[in-house]
């Protein structure tokens, strides 16, 4: 087997080389899209409006706003509710983005990992 890795059983004739250089291609959408993702926010809200929470496409979040109105110290538990509700789904919605936005570059190879 003086082939080298291309003609080994198995590799299917795969040119080591053309691997290497779809692997490294790969690598660097990967990391403009992760800064892309960086960029884009997704705001959500709850309550008719009471909570706003932005976050990126990161998951990180980077504000939440709450409706003085809402704010009624007797009541404390229904605005920790509101809050936790809103913050999950801002969440979800910033790992569905994740998930589309580098979905296309691995095929949906890895889904789920970002």
């Amino acid at each position: 087997m003086a082939k080298g890795f291309g003609g080994m059983p198995g590799m299917g004739g795969m040119n080591m080389n053309n691997l290497m250089k779809q692997a490294q291609k790969m690598q660097k959408q990967m990391e403009e899209a992760q800064a892309s993702l960086a960029e884009k926010t997704i705001e959500t809200t709850s309550g008719g409006g009471a909570v706003k929470i932005v976050i990126t496409g990161k998951k990180e979040i980077q504000s939440i706003k709450i409706d003085p109105e809402v704010v009624d110290s007797d009541d404390v538990e229904m605005l920790e509710d509101l809050i936790l509700s809103e913050v999950n789904a801002a969440v979800r919605q910033a790992e569905e983005m994740a998930n589309s936005t580098l979905g296309k570059i691995t095929g949906g190879m890895g889904n789920g990992l970002f």
